[in-house]
């Protein structure tokens, strides 16, 4: 996973703007090194053509993503389309990571457990971890590489930076 070749996500939506939903991005944008592309477009403009045409909005939007993330709740919002979405990821062979409601004021939709990867709370590391390990098969066990910015230390010996107590 690159710049380059960025990890393509969808996230469940309800074709509006929801809380979790938009959290889930400043999430993902918090973490360095993580690169994605959004193929989730909550805005899109359905425009005449009734359920067929948000079905198929649904499949357009989807069907490159290599993994679905739930916050699970937007599911309140509209269930049937929810469900729906998450149908549609099981018909494509997705993998489905839950994200439990935020600060814990929804319960998981039965429909949900059965159907998820996994279920993770809201926690930086650990989503970004599963999304590693779910759409690219990388060891969530690995390390993050932490650079640090040395400059402004020319002079400075080894026992001015590590002191021991």
């Amino acid at each position: 996973m690159s710049e380059k070749d960025p990890i393509r996500l969808f996230v469940t939506h309800a074709f509006q703007e929801h809380e979790e939903y938009a959290r889930l991005f400043e999430y993902l944008e918090s973490r360095d090194n993580f690169f994605y592309n959004n193929y989730s477009n909550p805005e899109f403009n359905l425009g005449p053509g009734g359920q067929e045409a948000i079905q198929e909005e649904v499949r357009r939007q989807m069907q490159h993503a290599e993994v679905v993330l739930f916050p699970v709740g937007v599911h309140a919002e509209k269930p049937q389309l929810i469900d729906f979405e998450l149908l549609v990821a099981q018909a494509f062979k997705k993998p489905i990571i839950a994200i439990q409601a935020f600060a814990g004021n929804a319960s998981i939709p039965e429909q949900a457990l059965e159907v998820a990867d996994v279920v993770v709370e809201w926690d930086c590391r650990v989503i970004i971890d599963n999304i590693r390990q779910l759409a690219r098969g990388i060891d969530k066990n690995q390390l993050d590489v932490i650079e640090f910015d040395l400059e402004g230390l020319d002079g400075l010996s080894k026992d001015d930076i590590v002191k021991d107590d």
